[in-house]
């Protein structure tokens, strides 16, 4: 299980790694642009531009980076399907794309509503269903179908009158059918997760500063089933009359105390985090977790944005992410309580903190620098202390050992090298499955017994290691994306 939660970890980098400039192009965009967040009379009436070249040139980076965030949940449909997949195959990604299109097609009121129309006589059920175009676990669902399907499915022969669609032409169908399935059973099941959120959240909602603490644990924990919407629509929107959004910027005394506590966790905390992180990566990886996670820590800080940090490592640490937003509640309780009252429009980065801090239910906005500070001390230490004590696998701590990043091949011929391998490893007939990671190629196969570990040598790489009955690992170094390449060509 495990295994396959770091597979699908590793999966998500690549859609991750597109998220921190959308975020770092709209912090900045709302610097030149405040119209865009706070509207034009709103933002007139507090002496700021609603026109000229800075203005434009703000609205300008806020779109393009919108057009990022807005379609976060397809990035993460190509890349998980794309990272999922064995060969990493583009149909792969065709095969993703069409099962989000298939579920947020098919999981929505109005398809509901001629084909289970019982399903609409609780209002809460269309509220539930227009919660899943967009939404970010939707986009990884159907990612990880298609990865599947294509890596189960793109071999599959046909008869000679069907023999078109042999092979990968395949993948999209079968994807599709089992799309259906799968959207049919989200069409009984999201409503009911759903609906049990909101009373969740509407039995919080009388505690104070503790329910504002219980809020933010349960918003950041349910990110990853991208169900944090559900308390969102209670706390921030007018679901039950709370309405904390709406509230805080049309001045109401008060308002802001479901989004106060994000701000010192997201723009100092995920920081200190983001340090830890770097601090405790292997030396010779120290540099890729610096890329992955300070430039992440950054698009946070800046304008709240925080997916880059989070899915980052939810899956390889799922026990630190639960840690994470367990102090995401404490902080957010301790802010409330404090008397710290703060809303945002976009997210709780450092641009919305700044142009909502003059609207009349801000409260206490200096308190922003001594909980920052603490939020950065409390998340680096809890972080680094949870890292090092659970050896866990954050960026940057692979399994891939320290020194071989430092290994140097022999010579460039890596056609002789991988074919030397692929004897090793008993022929193509033997090898399962293929893959790298950033030193190794990282295999499966069929009959151990036939592995030649010497043979495998001989090729120049550093080593062999079998972690598993079946697994195979051969260190080449930082130029395995070579060997892998042509292992690939000759292997399948």
């Amino acid at each position: 299980m495990m295994k396959k939660l770091q597979k699908l970890g590793s999966a998500l980098m690549l859609p991750v790694a597109v998220l921190p400039i959308a975020g770092i192009l709209m912090g900045l965009g709302y610097v030149l642009c405040p119209a865009y967040m706070m509207g034009a009379e709103w933002a007139a009436s507090l002496g700021h531009a609603t026109s000229g070249v800075a203005h434009t040139i703000g609205w300008l980076m806020i779109t393009a980076g919108n057009a990022l965030i807005g379609f976060m949940a397809e990035l993460f449909v190509l890349g998980v399907s794309i990272g999922l997949a064995k060969d990493n195959n583009g149909t792969a990604a065709i095969a993703g794309f069409v099962s989000y299109l298939m579920i947020k097609t098919l999981v929505n009121a109005d398809i509901v509503k001629m084909v289970f129309p019982f399903m609409l006589e609780n209002p809460n059920n269309v509220a539930a269903y227009g919660k899943v175009a967009g939404n970010t676990f939707i986009g990884i669902l159907a990612g990880v179908i298609g990865g599947v399907c294509y890596n189960k499915f793109k071999d599959t022969k046909l008869p000679d009158f069907l023999s078109f669609f042999s092979g990968k032409r395949s993948v999209a169908i079968v994807t599709a059918v089992i799309s259906i399935i799968v959207a049919v059973i989200l069409i009984f099941v999201w409503p009911i997760v759903f609906s049990a959120l909101v009373a969740l959240g509407t039995g919080i909602s009388n505690l104070g500063a503790v329910g504002a603490g219980i809020y933010a644990f349960l918003n950041r924990l349910l990110i990853p089933f991208g169900l944090h919407h559900a308390l969102n629509n209670v706390f921030w929107f007018d679901a039950i009359g709370i309405n904390d959004l709406g509230n805080y910027w049309s001045g109401v005394q008060e308002a802001g105390m479901y989004m106060a506590g994000f701000f010192p966790c997201m723009m100092f905390g995920i920081p200190g985090a983001a340090l830890a992180m770097i601090q405790t990566a292997k030396t010779a990886k120290r540099k890729i977790a610096i890329g992955v996670v300070g430039s992440a820590a950054l698009c946070a800080f800046i304008c709240g944005v925080t997916e880059p940090f989070e899915f980052a490592f939810m899956f390889l640490a799922f026990p630190l992410y639960v840690v994470y937003a367990a102090l995401y509640g404490i902080f957010a309780a301790i802010t409330v309580a404090l008397g710290f009252r703060a809303g945002f429009c976009f997210s709780a980065g450092a641009t919305d903190l700044i142009f909502s801090a003059s609207l009349p239910a801000a409260a206490n906005t200096w308190l922003i620098i001594p909980l920052g500070i603490a939020a950065f001390v409390v998340f680096y230490l809890v972080f680094k202390f949870a890292i090092t004590k659970w050896d866990l696998k954050t960026p940057g701590r692979e399994d891939d050992q320290e020194g071989e990043m430092k290994i140097e091949l022999a010579n460039n011929d890596y056609t002789a090298m991988a074919q030397i391998i692929l004897e090793g490893l008993g022929g193509k007939e033997n090898v399962a499955s293929i893959d790298h990671c950033i030193t190794r190629l990282r295999l499966e196969v069929k009959d151990r017994l036939l592995v030649d570990e010497a043979k495998i040598k001989s090729s120049g790489a550093s080593g062999v290691i079998r972690p598993g009955k079946t697994s195979v690992q051969v260190i080449i170094g930082p130029k395995v994306q070579f060997v892998y390449d042509e292992f690939k060509k000759i292997a399948e």
